[in-house]
């Protein structure tokens, strides 16, 4: 069964349009519950945990599907806006049945979407989604509580305070960040209040940006992916680290004392290689997705480190490390997964191991946590109209995959070559790497070229 809602993180769109309304929040409320309680072989579902990062939209999306889990018989705990590893955390934590994430992560405010954990904090696998796919084409009303039995919706009002207190796990107790002057971007987004509180709490100097959310404000020139501010605050404070997060801070990106942005391979570099030295990385083995530059797998080859590739995607990082018992994995966009920790990737918690890791080394964040040279790297997308396309997936083109086999036997063994479409756009990615800057161009420009005339 292919996927119509259901992308690599959840289901996304532009709010208050399909599939982003809030009919179909209500109708995924529905459908998931079924789903859980077939699963549990007819027991009544619980409990479920609903948390959201600062968009506008997200009122409207919170109470409709408060009232889709509420028809179907489940209670309801509302945490406010909170980071998506909180809702994880607490999903555990209060022994729910389910968590949702309302939120469209690094997308501009007009955009929203849902992400679901399981009852032990994980996202959920790809057949559970499928199957909510399945019960939301069927007729949900021949399951809906009977007038007795319908859900009780509860604020929790120490949601930030119960996970303040988790992410502060990253250092243990009688170490602090005493010492270093931080800035944090909070991205107007879901972490605005806790990031803050919990890197003063560890004794850093702490400069806040983008605390303000205002609704409309969430990743508008601020956080992970519009770093231009933050490198300018950590230069004119003289800070050492500057800590930028999403707007549901599940993503971390770090700038330098120089004001240098440092990307998520150079962060999994410097955390690989230093718990590798104390003997805490299991494998030993870095997890991290086929985007990943190949200059981070040279460096970690050099120090008997594995680096293992999966799709992109958290949710496929922490899959496999699920299943082969490693302990870091992430991706190069700033996701970073600490599973003695967590069970999804949490910027802020990652921010704090990262900022002890550069204490311990004693020196500049210039020095520290810039481990290699990566190779020449280009990414472009390409926009499709899928209308266009009349059913047929982008990748199934024989042309497409004609280019794709001409670039990857042109690179040989000094590159290589990455086409996907994106799992939450309409948009193919093409990515690809080399020693060659020029040939990496080349290459790049032709395989766009091919694209856009097969798809456009």
């Amino acid at each position: 069964m292919s996927r119509e809602f259901f992308g690599t993180d959840g289901i996304r769109g532009r709010a208050n349009e399909p599939p982003m309304t809030a009919e179909m929040a209500l109708k995924v409320a529905m459908a998931t519950a079924k789903v859980l309680r077939t699963r549990r072989e007819g027991s009544p579902t619980d409990r479920v945990v609903i948390g959201k990062d600062t968009r506008l939209s997200c009122y409207m999306l919170e109470q409709a599907m408060t009232a889709g889990f509420l028809s179907m018989g489940m209670n309801v705990i509302l945490t406010g806006p909170v980071p998506t590893p909180g809702v994880a955390m607490l999903t555990r934590s209060l022994r729910c049945d389910l968590g949702v994430m309302i939120s469209a992560s690094h997308n501009p405010f007009q955009d929203n979407g849902i992400k679901l954990f399981g009852s032990d904090g994980y996202k959920l696998d790809d057949e559970i989604e499928l199957e909510i796919e399945a019960a939301l084409k069927g007729d949900l009303n021949e399951d809906l509580a009977l007038p007795a039995d319908l859900g009780k919706a509860t604020r929790f009002d120490d949601a930030i305070g119960r996970y303040a207190e988790s992410v502060k796990r990253a250092l243990p107790r009688g170490s602090t960040l005493e010492g270093l002057k931080v800035v944090v971007d909070c991205a107007h987004g879901a972490a605005y209040k806790v990031a803050p509180q919990v890197l003063w709490e560890l004794e850093a100097e702490v400069i806040s940006i983008g605390v303000q959310p205002n609704g409309r404000n969430i990743n508008d020139g601020y956080g992970a992916t519009s770093t231009g501010r933050l490198q300018e605050a950590v230069v004119d404070n003289e800070a050492d680290i500057g800590i930028a997060l999403d707007g549901d801070a599940d993503r971390l990106i770090m700038v330098d004392e120089t004001g240098t942005k440092i990307d998520g391979d150079q962060l999994m570099a410097a955390l690989a290689l230093s718990m590798h030295e104390k003997d805490e990385l299991e494998g030993p083995a870095l997890v991290t997705t086929v985007m990943s530059n190949l200059g981070l797998e040279r460096l970690l080859k050099s120090k008997g480190i594995d680096l293992i590739r999966t799709s992109v995607g958290d949710r496929y990082v922490m899959e496999a490390m699920r299943a082969d018992g490693y302990n870091l994995g992430g991706e190069q966009s700033g996701h970073i997964i600490l599973s003695d920790l967590n069970t999804t990737g949490d910027g802020l918690q990652a921010a704090i191991r990262v900022c002890s890791t550069l204490k311990e080394s004693g020196h500049k964040a210039s020095e520290a946590l810039k481990l290699f040279e990566p190779l020449p790297q280009i990414l472009r997308n390409v926009e499709y109209d899928p209308k266009t396309l009349k059913g047929t997936q982008p990748m199934e083109k024989q042309e497409i995959k004609d280019a794709i086999e001409k670039a990857t036997a042109d690179f040989a063994n000094d590159g290589r070559v990455l086409v996907r479409p994106s799992g939450t756009e309409p948009l193919i990615r093409v990515m690809a790497e080399g020693d060659d800057q020029s040939k990496v161009e080349t290459i790049v420009g032709d395989l766009c070229a091919v694209i856009e005339k097969a798809v456009c």
